[in-house]
């Protein structure tokens, strides 16, 4: 049976980059429909002090998710035969949002016009979206997994993609999170003893299914049905402080391995507090009370959250050297993370070739 192995990755960071301060002139209100009494200014510090983001990414108005999308596919394919794949498969979850209307445009899929994009005419290059919350991406890693492991296929696209900036209520402080992004990987078989070593999903509907949702405007004067992306922080960060350190020891105790083994923590990049503490809990599940410097790669105080575009952006980044002074080096083991919408968490261990 073969193994899954990370050949290639790209990556799309919109151009447009948008300073805290740009949020200076935003009329905030509560869920209950009155206007927050504090100073924007006074806001705007508080959401720095939780969540560590001084700036995030904007898309400029000509592009969708589905361009953004083939722009880091092509850097993640660059020199390579694209009729060769057999699958491409887009984590997203609004579709292809576009600057002049913000409904979900699903049909046909990212993926679809993704291929389309790229010109690839091979009938059997089959191209699909996981709509899975910010852990899309990571579950379409482990997806592509499974299907490699299958014997259907050698090599597989998957893309994490989302335009947030578009899908964000402006009189929403937490608007001011999210930020936009693609990011693409290139899975391959191989019969080398590397690559994707074990995962672990995990779905709380029961009590959690929305604690993320769409929802009107919290300005009750904005005349419009449109609906935008709504959270309660603070259950999220609870929930995710919780649970997912117990999926990342499940999936560690799946691949055999202890936290002594662990190179890196690649977690997705929702709240620089919620990951540290994500992080700092997994270590403690391990009777470990220090946390390893420079473990956990972080991109978030300047990315903010771009949901399923955070992990593949991320190592990207490091793989082209251009994140602080973080590498990956042959052998190192690798922990993936997600949370999100659902609720769903999910844990990748991947040993690097």
């Amino acid at each position: 049976m073969a193994n899954s192995i990370i050949t290639s990755t790209g990556s799309y960071l919109p151009s447009e980059i948008i300073p805290n301060e740009f949020f200076l002139r935003n009329e905030f209100y509560g869920s209950d429909g009155y206007k927050f009494s504090r100073p924007n200014a006074d806001i705007i510090k508080k959401l720095f002090e939780i969540t560590g983001i001084k700036e995030r990414r904007y898309v400029t108005e000509e592009l969708s998710t589905s361009d953004i999308s083939f722009l880091a596919a092509e850097q993640a394919l660059e020199g390579l035969d694209r009729e060769s794949l057999d699958y491409i498969i887009v984590a997203q979850n609004f579709g292809d949002m576009q600057a002049d209307n913000i409904r979900t445009d699903m049909v046909p899929t990212i993926a679809s016009r993704v291929k389309h994009k790229l010109k690839i005419k091979n009938p059997y290059t089959i191209a699909f979206d996981i709509p899975f919350g910010c852990p899309g991406w990571l579950q379409a890693m482990i997806t592509a997994d499974y299907i490699i492991k299958s014997g259907d296929a050698q090599r597989i696209l998957v893309i994490g993609a989302e335009i947030l900036s578009r899908v964000s209520d402006p009189h929403d402080v937490d608007s001011m999170i999210y930020g936009d992004g693609a990011g693409a990987t290139l899975l391959e078989a191989t019969d080398r003893d590397a690559g994707i070593l074990s995962h672990v999903s995990r779905s709380d509907t029961h009590d959690n299914a929305y604690l993320l949702f769409l929802g009107k405007s919290y300005n009750r004067q904005h005349n419009s049905d449109d609906l935008y992306i709504k959270m309660h922080g603070h259950e999220i960060y609870k929930y995710a402080v919780r649970t997912v350190p117990e999926v990342v020891r499940k999936n560690l105790d799946k691949a055999g391995l202890g936290i002594e083994d662990i190179k890196k923590i690649l977690i997705h990049q929702a709240n620089e507090k919620m990951d540290e503490a994500i992080v700092k809990r997994l270590f403690k599940l391990y009777s470990k009370e220090e946390v390893p410097a420079g473990i956990m790669p972080m991109m978030i105080s300047w990315t903010g959250n771009s949901s399923v575009a955070t992990l593949p952006t991320l190592l990207d980044l490091i793989r082209r050297g251009k994140l602080d002074s973080h590498k990956l080096n042959s052998g190192d083991i690798i922990v993936f993370a997600s949370v999100g919408a659902g609720m769903n968490i999910n844990s990748m261990v991947y040993r690097m070739p």
